[in-house]
């Protein structure tokens, strides 16, 4: 356990920060894997909404730090290349 004040400062705002970074990383799953369940299920209007949906939750984790952009860029690309090619 840190003894100095900033340090257990700052050991509170890195698990704030873990937890917050986590439900998003998780949400960017859910988005990808939500839009693949729909693609499959041949509905085009909802698995474009559910693309669209997920490339902005991408771009938001890009802005905030979380995904760095060439990660966001392909994943975005991985996810087209799948809603895209028939099954």
């Amino acid at each position: 356990m840190a003894n100095i004040k900033s340090q257990i400062k700052r050991n509170r705002q890195t698990v704030k920060r873990h937890a917050r970074n986590q439900a998003v990383r998780s949400e960017l799953k859910t988005r990808f894997k939500a839009t693949v369940d729909t693609a499959g299920a041949g509905d085009a209007a909802a698995t474009d909404q559910a693309y669209r949906a997920a490339q902005k939750r991408i771009d938001t984790a890009v802005s905030k730090g979380i995904v760095h952009k060439r990660t966001a860029s392909r994943r975005k690309s991985r996810l087209a290349r799948r809603i895209n090619t028939p099954a």
